[in-house]
């Protein structure tokens, strides 16, 4: 029973580190993935590189066309997009 009760601080440390780091980070990416997935043309967007640009076409293999100055495209990673800056309204 001595034994036991020697773990007990260890394992509480452990609960306390995994609901203050290891849950808010699970949280943060869960909506992350989620605003990516909502992503739509037309969607203002900034990159984790800082690019700001507008979304023109968003593609299945996990790639978006983003419009960075007139005429100026580039293929970006979805999951480099670090916030949507304004969203567009759907279309009916």
């Amino acid at each position: 029973m001595q034994g036991f009760e020697q773990f007990v601080p260890l394992i509480l440390i452990f609960a306390i580190m995994y609901f203050l780091l290891i849950r808010p980070q699970q949280k943060k990416a869960k909506e992350h993935q989620a605003m990516v997935a909502g992503l739509r043309r037309g969607d203002q967007v900034v990159t984790q590189g800082g690019l700001i640009g507008k979304v023109v076409k968003v593609k299945e293999d996990g790639e978006i066309e983003v419009e960075i100055a007139d005429g100026v495209k580039v293929r970006v990673v979805q999951s480099t997009i670090a916030t949507v800056v304004s969203k567009t309204e759907p279309t009916k």
